[in-house]
């Protein structure tokens, strides 16, 4: 664990008609102190400003010093955002996962590709999946104090000589006791298994999903959901590791086996407790369960019914925001995973009965990572250039921005959307949300 001294936290955004605003805080201010308190992280943010008087020590930005008191009510925010939520430096990896993708991806890209998150604070603010054989005593105590719950934590397997294989950690070995830990405090766990074929599948995955059911008990249970996952591979790993691929057959057995224990699961909770990813069932060329399946969507990060709430959200807002006619003729490419392509056409059809709309579905595979079946957000600029090159792309390429980097232009190759634009040849409209999907295509026509 690497972790720099705790660095004023830079200020990039200042909420409209906020606190924050009215006392004149700008873009690039710092903020040292709330109460004498040097703030960790945005949790150490978010919990002192619950106060209703502050004193705050700020540096503006010519590198002035100063000391600000204000009384609010309390819980009232001051509206201020930050560069980053992690003021004292990430907390990362020191597991050796062989089915890590950062292990899996070509040398000399950007550099925050490579960073290995294993940090409580994202776990708990954003739901990145931590592993817990990282925290040192003070960070345990940190969790119980704050109550830091939810967390989303990797399992793989309960099983002690299975997951110090799969970490190659000898600390990964103490799961179990580590949930009772999360039981008698009643703190909160989802939790995650991917699955590594030949490793800890089969009855080891049943295992471990029964061993995570029976921390699914009292008022408080302290693991809520657990997530099944296949392994994903690219043809950047190392060639010496021990994984194979998950195939058809293996996604078929899988899906079978977790649905049995779904059963058994429901009847004594009144849940499925554990879900499978959407990816099993495209492997495994079988159809998604119904909407109702998925209940309230405690694995969505995860990608379980991801699918089924993209077209529930589409067909509601069609509904609402497609126009019958559009004032000209238009034709657009929408380009997505050739993992969605099947769930997808019944949107596209409905797409093209807006009459002078014609929508082409464009779903690649990516090369790039070697993937035959290839969910969107990993589709890079190189495979929309490879895949699409050759194509008529009509009047605009709608791009799903989950190909990109957050608030950038930058695709998972570092290839920019402009780039990408310039070689194609034809305009790229991201496109972050359903609605906006929509919008973007009535205003191009």
């Amino acid at each position: 664990m690497t972790q720099s001294s705790i660095l004023p936290a830079k200020i990039s955004h200042v909420l409209p008609n906020s606190i924050a605003e009215e006392i004149g805080f700008e873009v690039g201010d710092a903020l040292v102190s709330i109460n004498g308190m040097k703030l960790r992280d945005l949790i150490d943010y978010q919990f002192l400003c619950a106060d209703e008087f502050l004193e705050l020590e700020v540096i503006d930005i010519q590198g002035k010093l100063h000391r600000v008191e204000i009384e609010k009510d309390y819980d009232d925010d001051l509206g201020l955002e930050f560069e980053t939520a992690l003021f004292d430096g990430l907390i990362q990896c020191n597991n050796h996962c062989p089915f890590c993708f950062i292990d899996q991806q070509p040398p000399g890209k950007r550099d925050s590709l490579y960073l290995k998150d294993d940090d409580y604070r994202l776990s708990f603010l954003y739901g990145s999946y931590l592993t817990l054989t990282n925290l040192t005593q003070k960070e345990w105590d940190r969790i119980e104090k704050m109550r830091l719950s939810p967390l989303y934590v990797s399992v793989h397997s309960t099983e002690p000589d299975i997951r110090i294989r799969l970490l190659k950690n000898p600390r990964a070995g103490q799961i179990l006791e580590q949930f009772q830990w999360f039981q008698e405090r009643d703190l909160q766990i989802h939790a995650q298994v991917v699955v590594c074929p030949g490793i800890n599948d089969g009855i080891h995955l049943e295992k471990t999903l029964q061993d995570l059911a029976s921390f699914h008990q009292g008022e408080i249970p302290a693991i809520i959901s657990a997530a099944v996952v296949p392994v994903g591979l690219t043809r950047f790993r190392p060639t010496q590791d021990e994984l194979i691929p998950v195939t058809s057959e293996k996604a078929k057995e899988v899906i079978k086996q977790v649905q049995t224990l779904q059963q058994q699961f429901s009847q004594k909770f009144g849940s499925n407790f554990a879900w499978l990813a959407d990816e099993w069932f495209l492997i495994g060329q079988q159809e998604l369960p119904s909407e109702s399946h998925y209940e309230d969507y405690p694995q969505i990060g995860n990608g379980v019914g991801s699918i089924r709430q993209f077209i529930k959200e589409f067909q509601g807002k069609a509904q609402k925001l497609l126009p019958q006619k559009v004032d000209s003729s238009v034709t657009l490419t929408w380009v997505v995973g050739n993992a969605v392509e099947q769930a997808f056409q019944p949107l596209v059809k409905q797409l093209n009965q807006v009459e002078n709309l014609s929508i082409n579905l464009a779903a690649l595979r990516s090369d790039y990572w070697g993937q035959e079946i290839t969910v969107t957000g990993l589709l890079t600029g190189q495979d929309l250039l490879a895949g699409l090159a050759s194509k008529n792309l009509g009047d605009g390429l709608l791009l799903p921005s989950v190909m990109l980097k957050h608030d950038d232009t930058l695709f998972l190759d570092d290839l920019t959307v402009e780039e990408v634009e310039r070689e194609l040849n034809v305009p790229i409209l991201p496109v972050a949300n359903v609605e906006e999907l929509i919008e973007r295509i009535i205003n191009k026509s």
